[in-house]
């Protein structure tokens, strides 16, 4: 990880950058618990920033390959008082044949750095297209002064209580809240709320184990957050094994995996001190927040990347040992031993219906963030699809999930997409999971995640040829038939026959018969039912997520509007009110609103096809 100062047209803006690595092994854990208390600063092991001297010799320890610490030289050029108020800052060059070479490096940052024995700091900053590999230094004294505000278990709550800026009072809209999470940094309303999404910290480098297509499919999701992903390597977890030491100490890799197993994705650092089981690392925070609960790890560095713009480590994650529980300016904190939060996430792929013989399934868990769960599951879901290939031009995508939230019925759905790659499946998937973990209600514990998806080399995409009515007019109690005719793609036209019946309370007069496929079924639903989609506490949450979920869209609907009757306060619908009591529940004077009742009757018809557009048809209620 490392703080990168760039330098354009003049102007020097400061951008963090974090390396984070994707890639396929499996990771144990430990648990601990986390001491709040800081150590004092030593004067024999620590060095003040007033006793620095420009010209002094100094050198860091870091890795540039596998887990072996080494030791490069470096010299001080300057301290700079105040880089930040109240903050110091040593800058620094690298003197070392290997550091000229690449360049400031990502990866490197909380590499500690001695001068005349003594521990002055972590390496944290450097600048772009730099000709010397001169650094930042963050002052040992303010890292550790980094640790968790409380004794409790650190939660993102009170850190961090608004994280997308999601609009609550609104029908819910999955497609919008993920277009709302992955674009985040053209969206000024969730610029000026989140700062984590604001782009004011720059952007960070996310180095995956994925090829280069796929990196460029998950880039619209993270480089909203600062995270820009470029193609790396990965690691066999037999090899890592094997050939790597899992001790956290000064010069160490550390790694915060924000996803781990099967599919692992970390940031990538250097530890700077070790005191206790207290770890402290990065010399720059990482989001910010305060109090956090998020897994650490060790590492191994496969290779250092020389690059003109910026040079960067491969790495990847080792086994979890122990939970960052504190992100500040000056650095994180983490706790040897002690036990994160994490998601269990089960991903079942099974491509061109070859059966189980050619199914993967993938076994991960997730670290809890509100911002980078969602867009790591995404992340996760659209690496395992297309792990075995892109799909092809003519695809459908079949899929199941089940998230099992504390507290409540797992929610669960199953839908049909075609010709969309994974595009309804992020957005149910992302959305969902964003809803639950943003939500202003309650804190929500999402117990675990499984998903089953089928890829299958076909379009089932439909359109309505034709629709013909029974009887253009009906009386109540009669039963019409909807005769509706299928064109599907490279298919012969099908039929399907939609019976239903006239209310015997209808009152006379001309109706509007809708015949359509399920975009324009939500549409409807949205029109006269908004309540069905609006959350009012986390039961009402859940309840408008398994309304919305359930839409399937593999089949063909039938609606008659009838005429509205009762009320609905909230999701509570009061079709047999009374005109009165209605009119009284409806005052303009009380402030719980409430709304017209609105009815139809409804058929549907599962077809296999998914229908992309609609019909609208009149029929006459005589008396």
């Amino acid at each position: 990880m490392f703080d990168i100062l760039k330098t354009a047209t003049g102007m020097k803006q400061h951008v963090l950058l974090y390396i984070m690595t994707l890639c396929m092994f499996v990771l144990p854990s430990k648990s601990g618990a986390v001491s709040t208390v800081n150590p004092a600063v030593d004067e024999a092991k620590y060095i003040a920033v007033e006793e620095v001297i420009p010209g002094r010799e100094a050198y860091c320890l870091t890795v540039f390959e596998g887990g072996n610490i080494e030791k490069f030289n470096l010299e001080v050029l300057s301290v700079v008082p105040n880089i930040r108020p109240g903050r110091d800052a040593i800058i620094v060059v690298g003197t070392d044949r290997r550091f000229k070479h690449t360049g400031p490096i990502m990866g490197c940052s909380g590499s500690p750095v001695y001068i005349e024995g003594r521990l002055a700091g972590a390496l944290s900053g450097g600048w772009t297209f730099s000709k010397d590999p001169i650094y930042q230094v963050t002052p040992i004294k303010d890292m550790l002064r980094v640790g968790p505000v409380s004794n409790t278990h650190p939660t993102e709550s009170a850190a961090n209580p608004l994280s997308v800026g999601l609009d609550f009072s609104a029908p819910i809209d999955l497609a919008d809240i993920n277009k709302r999470l992955t674009t985040a940094c053209t969206n000024s309303k969730l610029k000026t709320q989140n700062p984590v999404l604001s782009g004011a910290e720059g952007s960070k480098l996310l180095v995956t184990s994925l090829p280069a297509e796929v990196c460029d499919r998950i880039a619209p999701w993270f480089e909203p957050v600062g995270l820009v992903p470029v193609a790396g390597g990965s690691a066999d977890s037999e090899y890592y094994t094997k050939d790597t030491e899992t001790t956290l100490e000064p010069g160490a890799c550390l790694t915060i995996p924000l996803l781990s197993g099967d599919i692992s994705m970390a940031v990538v650092g250097t530890v700077t001190e070790v005191v206790d089981n207290k770890v402290y690392a990065f010399g720059h925070g990482f989001l910010g927040y305060g109090d956090i609960d998020l897994p650490m790890a060790s590492g191994r560095v496969h290779t250092v990347v020389s690059n003109q713009l910026i040079s960067f480590k491969i790495a990847t994650a080792g086994p979890i040992i122990g939970a960052v529980r504190a992100d500040e300016a000056a650095g994180i904190c983490g706790q040897i031993g002690a036990q994160p939060k994490l998601i269990p996430m089960r991903i079942k792929i099974e491509r061109f219906g070859a059966g189980n013989e050619s199914s993967k399934t993938y076994e991960c868990k997730s670290a809890v963030n509100r911002i980078f769960t969602p867009l790591s599951i995404q992340s996760a879901l659209v690496g395992a699809i297309v792990s075995e290939g892109t799909l092809p031009p003519e695809h459908t995508v079949r899929y199941k999930a089940e998230i099992s939230v504390e507290g409540f019925d797992p929610i669960e759905f199953e839908n049909v997409s075609s010709g969309r790659n994974m595009l309804e499946l992020a957005n149910e998937v992302v959305g969902t999971i964003t809803m639950l973990m943003n939500n202003p209600y309650q804190r929500v514990n999402i117990n675990s995640l499984c998903f089953e998806v089928e890829v299958l080399p076909e379009n089932v995409l439909s359109n309505i040829w034709s629709v013909n009515l029974s009887h253009s007019k009906a009386r109540p109690g009669q039963t019409v038939e909807a005769s509706v005719v299928l064109l599907s793609y490279m298919s012969e036209k099908k039929t399907y026959r939609l019976k239903f019946k006239i209310p015997e309370n209808t009152p006379p007069g001309q109706y509007d018969i809708l015949v359509a496929g399920p975009y324009e079924y939500e549409k409807f639903l949205r029109n006269t039912s908004p309540y069905k989609f609006t959350t009012y506490d986390m039961p009402t949450l859940v309840e408008a997520l398994r309304d919305l979920l359930t839409i399937r869209r593999d089949r063909l609907y039938l609606t008659m509007t009838l005429p509205p009757s009762g009320i609905v306060i909230q999701r509570a619908e009061l079709g047999d009110l009374p005109r009165t009591k209605a009119i009284l529940l409806g005052d303009a004077k009380r402030t719980m609103t409430s709304l017209p009742m609105q009815h139809w009757l409804q058929q549907e018809a599962c077809t296999g096809d998914i229908v992309t557009d609609q019909k609208t048809l009149k029929i006459t209620v005589e008396k």
